[in-house]
């Protein structure tokens, strides 16, 4: 059984080098073990030690030596923009207090299709556009690029969500 080795970052790598290609929607390529199904019919083992999202145009180098490209499938998304800067970033801080996975543009937010997250967006005053697309998420400031080591292993590292309010900070809304 042919193991991925090495996670090569999107522009790392020459994509003409590819011996083959892993399609899958975000819930496929956000992973840390399985059998990844290719393109040509084969399987390869993915197995991380820890879970991480697989971006377009990242490569797979497997123990042979040839390189897998990753390649994310359009799936159904919704495009939220505002009516202006200061909407759309009220309307982002409100996708990000639900720690929703967000692709972020100048202009517009890309989401997975919810129901119930459409609802709020609208309640607020945003716009949706009911699109079929691509999804690569912003990493997150724990995991992802940064986080990520010569030999392609994420390092997620611990955090918390407890929030001290009663710390003698005040906070201003306005």
């Amino acid at each position: 059984m042919t193991r991925v080795i090495e996670i090569l970052p999107a522009g790392s790598w020459t994509e003409a080098d590819a011996a083959d290609v892993f399609a899958a929607d975000y819930e496929g390529r956000h992973r840390r073990r399985m059998m990844l199904p290719l393109r040509s019919g084969a399987k390869v083992l993915l197995d991380l030690e820890h879970a991480r999202l697989l971006h377009d145009g990242d490569g797979l180098r497997l123990e042979d030596g040839r390189i897998v490209r990753v390649e994310a499938i359009p799936e159904a998304l919704m495009e939220v923009s505002a009516q202006d800067p200061l909407h759309l970033l009220r309307l982002a801080w409100h996708l990000g207090n639900r720690h929703l996975p967000a692709a972020i543009a100048e202009h517009r937010i890309f989401v997975r299709h919810d129901h119930v997250i459409a609802d709020m967006i609208e309640g607020l005053g945003g716009q949706i556009r009911h699109v079929q697309a691509a999804f690569d998420p912003e990493s997150g400031a724990y995991a992802g690029r940064a986080g990520t080591h010569e030999h392609g292993h994420a390092h997620a590292h611990p955090h918390d969500h407890k929030h001290d309010h009663g710390s003698g900070h005040t906070h201003s809304h306005g």
